[in-house]
């Protein structure tokens, strides 16, 4: 089973943009940069729909995604994460409307109009160096 750990905690609420990456049914690449994401839980990551058009559209044919996020960290380095699993769109119930307080809290102008919820099942290194593509055992 998937568990964030710390650091990887660390890095998601460091880090911004998230790049959430789809495809649709017939394989065509979208990657859209995302501000309002955060770790929810311990495999979970949310990602705010404020524009999101393509890659909903991509979800729904193709809930497969990535999300890949890095941070420059205290000590200077810079580390990434990339986050594999299947997504789907709410746009209702508890995490939307925390997603909507969060995202007016930070930008008033905003309109969410959903929630992209990823169940994450795989975690990649991403930190420059010899253990970058490195899967998280």
């Amino acid at each position: 089973m998937i568990k964030f750990t710390d650091e990887m905690k660390e890095v998601a609420d460091k880090g911004t943009p998230f790049i959430m990456a789809t495809a649709s049914s017939d394989g065509e690449p979208n990657a859209v940069p995302i501000t309002f994401a955060k770790i929810v839980s311990d495999d979970e990551i949310i990602l705010v729909d404020n524009f999101m058009k393509k890659s909903i559209q991509n979800i729904e044919a193709n809930p497969k995604v990535s999300v890949s996020v890095w941070a420059k960290m205290d000590t200077g380095k810079t580390v990434g994460y990339q986050f594999k699993g299947e997504a789907r769109n709410e746009k209702s119930g508890e995490l939307f409307n925390k997603a909507v307080e969060w995202t007016k809290s930070k930008a008033p102008q905003l309109n969410p109009r959903g929630v992209v919820i990823v169940k994450v099942d795989s975690i990649y290194i991403t930190t420059a160096g010899p253990t970058a593509g490195n899967k998280v055992e």
